[in-house]
This record gives C-alpha cells, sequence and structure tokens, in this order.
C-alpha cells in the first residue's frame, strides 16, 4: 500500500467491521516522535524560496522524505519549516526500520 520510505509504511493496519459485514482496512494512528530525540544529520538555515521538500533534496537527497524533517522539528505542517528565511532546520539521519 505505501512504498517502503513513507512514514506510514511501518504503521500497523487494522480492521473496523462495519454492521453490514463489510470489512474496511485502514492503518493505525500515527504519533510524531520527540524530534530532539531522532539523531541529528545536521541544521540547515532555510534560505529565501525554501520549501520544505528543497530543503529535504539538498540535504538528504530526496524531496519526498520532508516529512522526517517535520519530525525532527516537531512540527505537524510542513509549511511552517521554511516561512523564516535564516531560521534553522533539524535535519535528522534517516531513519527506516530494516525490511525483511
Amino acid at each position: 500500500m505505501f512504498d517502503h520510505s513513507s512514514r506510514y509504511y511501518f504503521i500497523a493496519d487494522a480492521v473496523y467491521h462495519h454492521p453490514d459485514g463489510r470489512q474496511i482496512k485502514y492503518k493505525q494512528r500515527r504519533f510524531l516522535p520527540q524530534g530532539e530525540r531522532l539523531p541529528l544529520f545536521r541544521e540547515e538555515q532555510v534560505q529565501v524560496g525554501d520549501r520544505p521538500d528543497t530543503i529535504t533534496a539538498r540535504t538528504l537527497g530526496d524531496p519526498l522524505q520532508y516529512w522526517q524533517v517535520c519530525d525532527a522539528n516537531n512540527t505537524m505542517n510542513p509549511f511552517e519549516l521554511a516561512t523564516v528565511v535564516g531560521a534553522r532546520v533539524r535535519v535528522p539521519t534517516p531513519q527506516f526500520p530494516e525490511i525483511d
């Protein structure tokens, strides 16, 4: 359902049993980690024109991993990361559990 690099890949599935007998599969809730506890790769200074994906592309080489930067900065809104030019943004060491 989700690519192995998705924030939802390792979240457990659950099943809702509808009164009419249907079973609806869904992902359980994802809780944000404590950002300051994530291993720091580096801090990045926000530049003019930056967006969360450009920061992540520049630092981690993958713009789709912006969610890891959000986690490291305790924000649920990615656009909050790049609103202040010159602000420091924590970029974590990418965290992916091993895939069997």
